[in-house]
């Protein structure tokens, strides 16, 4: 697949800007430690650390949360954009917000 990044698509919702860390983990592969550099209930930017591909399946995994699965939807080295397949619960969403800043 290619890493040419998509037309942008509308946002469903806002993004918040913050810094921590998730733990990514493609198929097959083992899990990093990546930076995250905003995150919405539909998906988030990382900064990754093994450059996945547009349309890879990742499993993102946030500390009290259960993995979440989604797809790689852009890639601009050092930067990636992942939607989840389903999004978080805005009540969850909010406390997940306010244990990562």
């Amino acid at each position: 697949m290619t890493s040419t990044p998509e037309p942008p698509q509308p946002r469903q919702s806002g993004r918040v800007a913050l810094e921590a860390e998730i733990i990514v983990r493609r198929s097959g592969a083992p899990n990093f430690r990546v930076r995250i550099e905003d995150v919405s209930p539909e998906g988030c930017r990382i900064e990754f650390i093994d450059r996945p591909d547009i349309g890879d399946r990742v499993w993102v995994k946030f500390d009290g949360l259960a993995t979440l699965e989604a797809t790689v939807c852009w890639v601009r080295p050092p930067e990636a954009g992942l939607q989840f397949d389903r999004p978080i619960h805005p009540a969850v969403f909010e406390k997940l917000v306010s244990q990562l800043q």
